[in-house]
């Protein structure tokens, strides 16, 4: 299988790069407008664990993310990240337009428009912010454990990844959206259960990721090593 480097400066046309930006954007969105504000709860066992309703497509967001670095190399996922943020930034702008534009006299669903997208400007902020860091950490990560392990045990740098990456992401984001406004006790709880149940999604779905990453580097004929990337995260250059 040809390595990526040896035509690093030669332009590639991918066949499922695209669809998966849609995907991975997609999956965000969805993430973030559908289950962000709502805490659910299950018992399993005994025990109740209580969680965020987000977390239902959140994890998907960073299988995207391991596949196109695995396949494709840090500085193309990376583009995939920033449109992430730009659909994720717009949609908070256009959420918050939509909930305080004047309702038309005689219409009853206010209250709705705003319990499902009236999120406060902390919880957009801290959702962003812990997007950017939770998702750049992971790619990085990733990369830098493939070429520690030249390639090899790809499920240890998934979960390895996933377990830095959402734990940037849990730190940021909770404390910033919910400090004060949560108890310490709900805080620390939903936060350790949404980060624990992100990272065994993770590795529930590694044989998914295994089928999926033999797929792609077969279809598209690579496998990127970012031995030679510049890892800052504020590029678009591929």
């Amino acid at each position: 299988m040809p390595n990526a480097e040896a035509s690093s400066h030669a332009p590639r046309v991918y066949r499922y790069y695209d669809l998966i930006m849609a995907a991975f954007v997609c999956v965000l969105l969805c993430a973030n407008l559908i289950g962000v504000s709502k805490i659910a709860q299950v018992t399993l066992f005994g025990h109740t664990f209580v969680f965020g309703a987000g977390n239902l497509f959140f994890p998907m967001s960073y299988l995207f993310g391991d596949v196109l670095t695995e396949v494709y190399g840090y500085a193309r996922s990376r583009k995939v990240v920033w449109a992430g943020f730009g659909a994720l930034f717009f949609a908070s702008i256009m959420s918050t337009v939509v909930v305080h534009l004047t309702p038309a006299a005689g219409w009853g669903g206010q209250a709705v428009i705003e319990a499902a997208f009236g999120s406060t400007w902390r919880i957009a902020l801290a959702s962003l912010l812990g997007y950017f860091c939770g998702e750049f950490t992971n790619s990085m990560t990733l990369a830098k454990m493939k070429i520690w392990s030249d390639g090899k045990h790809l499920w240890m740098r998934t979960i390895g990844s996933t377990i830095v990456g959402e734990a940037c992401d849990s730190l940021v984001f909770y404390p910033l959206a919910f400090y004060g406004t949560w108890s310490n006790e709900l805080l620390v709880q939903v936060l350790v259960a949404n980060y624990c149940l992100k990272v065994a999604w993770e590795a529930l779905a590694t044989p998914v990721t295994y089928r999926v990453v033999g797929a792609l580097k077969r279809a598209e004929r690579e496998d990127y090593y970012d031995r030679d990337t510049d890892f800052t995260p504020f590029s678009l250059d591929a």
